[in-house]
């Protein structure tokens, strides 16, 4: 199954991608994630871009908005590969 990646990365506090709205542990568990799992995935992420829409939205009224607060750094990265290994142990 094709990957909602659109590569425009970057984390926002809640570790929510803002280019495709995926968390960062969907992110990096998605090509071992079964299509099932990836479905589900794929389902939740219209629902997840209106919320973060619309915080986003109501946030801009109160600051100026930077699109990616925090780009996925390695860090990131592996630490969300540390918590993936730890749900499947």
């Amino acid at each position: 199954m094709q990957s909602p990646c659109v590569a425009r990365c970057g984390l926002n506090d809640d570790e929510i991608c803002m280019g495709c709205f995926r968390h960062i542990d969907e992110i990096v568990g998605w090509s071992s994630a079964s299509e099932i799992k990836q479905q589900q995935i794929w389902q939740n992420l219209a629902q997840r871009k209106a919320q973060y829409a619309s915080e986003e939205h109501h946030r801009s009224k109160e600051k100026e908005r930077g699109k990616n607060s925090q780009i996925i750094s390695r860090e990131k990265w592996l630490e969300a590969e540390k918590r993936l290994a730890e749900q499947d142990a």
